[in-house]
C-alpha cells in the first residue's frame, strides 16, 4: 500500500494552531490523533489528504479529571490511561471495559477516545460504549466557537458524525447521575484482539428500591453502527439485578427485533445469540456495579 502525496503536514501546539492550520489549507485537510485507523484509510488511498494536522503535542485535550458535575476525558487521551483509571469503574465501568480490550498493546497506547469517535466505525468498541453511557462532546469550531453535543446527536451512520467542517472534538463529559448507577460492556471477537463480531453495552440507574429506573443498552457490530436498544431499555424498568429469568427473557425478545446482516464472521441468528447472551451479561454485571459490587 503506498499512500498519495501529502502536501502538508503540522504539529500544532494548541487548539487555535491546530484550527488555524486547518483553515489554512483547506479542502482535504484532515486532523489526525492516533492515526490507528486514518493512516490505514490513507496508505489504501480511500483516504487523500492534503494536508494532516497532527492533535498529539496538543496537552489541553489530554488526560482525565474530575468535577462536581462528573468525569471529564481529553479527545486525546489513549485508550490504556481509560483503561487504567480506577475512578471510573462502578457507574463508568464500561469505557475501562472497553478501553482494555481494544486492539493490541500498542493500539491502546497510541490510539485515543476521540479519534475513535471521530472515526465512528461500524464496528468499534468506544463509539458503542459512550452510546450507552450517554456521554457529552465538546467540540471547538475555526471560528474559535465551541459548543457541546451529546452522543446519541454526535453519532451518526458508519463513519458519519455530527461534527462540522474543521471542527475539534475536545473532550468528553461523563454526567453523574443522580442515583446510583452501573455500567458494563462486553464484545465477542474472532481474535483476541479483533473488532468485535457483536459488542454490547449497558447503563443502568437504580431507584431507592434497587429497581432499574434508567437503562441505555447499546450494541456495535450491525451494519448500522452502534445502536441503542430501546426494547430492552425500556423492558428492564422496574426489574432488579435478581430478575435474571426476565432480563433473559425480555433481551431474547430484543434479540428478536434486531436488524441484522449475515458476513462471513457470522450469520444474523448468530449475531442475535450474541446479543442476547452478551447483554444478559452486561446488565447483570452493571446491576452489581451499580450496588457496589466487588470484582
Amino acid at each position: 500500500m503506498y499512500p498519495s502525496e501529502i502536501e502538508g503536514y503540522v504539529a500544532p501546539c494548541t487548539v487555535q494552531e491546530a484550527t488555524e492550520a486547518f483553515a489554512k489549507w483547506g479542502e482535504e485537510t484532515h486532523y489526525i490523533a492516533g492515526g490507528q485507523s486514518l493512516m490505514q484509510a490513507v496508505k489504501s488511498r480511500m483516504i487523500r489528504p492534503r494536508c494532516l494536522v497532527d492533535l498529539q503535542k496538543i496537552a489541553s485535550i489530554r488526560g482525565l479529571h474530575e468535577d462536581g458535575s462528573g468525569h471529564h476525558i481529553g479527545a486525546m487521551t489513549p485508550y490504556c490511561d481509560i483503561a487504567n483509571n480506577r475512578r471510573l469503574v462502578g457507574t463508568f465501568a464500561a469505557l475501562v471495559d472497553a478501553a482494555s480490550h481494544v486492539g493490541d498493546r500498542q493500539v491502546r497506547h497510541r490510539g485515543t477516545i476521540g479519534g475513535s469517535l471521530c472515526w465512528n466505525y461500524i464496528s468499534a468498541c468506544m463509539p458503542v460504549t459512550n452510546l450507552a453511557i450517554g456521554s457529552q462532546m465538546s467540540l471547538v469550531s475555526p471560528s474559535g466557537a465551541t459548543r457541546e453535543l451529546g452522543v446519541d446527536a454526535f453519532l451518526g451512520a458508519p463513519m458519519e458524525t455530527g461534527r462540522e467542517e474543521g471542527e475539534i472534538l475536545i473532550s468528553i463529559k461523563l454526567t453523574q447521575p443522580a442515583g446510583r448507577a452501573g455500567s458494563a460492556y462486553r464484545k465477542w471477537s474472532l481474535l483476541t484482539d479483533g473488532l468485535p463480531v457483536i459488542g454490547v453495552a449497558a447503563f443502568l440507574v437504580l431507584d431507592e428500591t434497587d429497581r432499574c429506573a434508567l437503562a441505555r443498552i447499546a450494541v456495535t457490530g450491525l451494519e448500522s453502527g452502534p445502536t441503542r436498544v430501546p426494547t430492552a431499555e425500556r423492558a428492564l424498568l422496574g426489574l432488579t439485578g435478581s430478575d435474571r429469568a426476565e432480563i433473559n427473557t425480555l433481551l431474547k425478545d430484543s434479540a428478536g427485533s434486531l436488524q441484522v446482516h449475515s458476513d462471513e464472521a457470522g450469520d444474523a441468528d448468530y449475531r442475535k445469540v450474541l446479543f442476547h447472551q452478551l447483554g444478559l451479561e452486561v446488565v447483570i454485571k452493571a446491576f452489581g456495579r451499580a450496588l457496589g459490587a466487588k470484582e
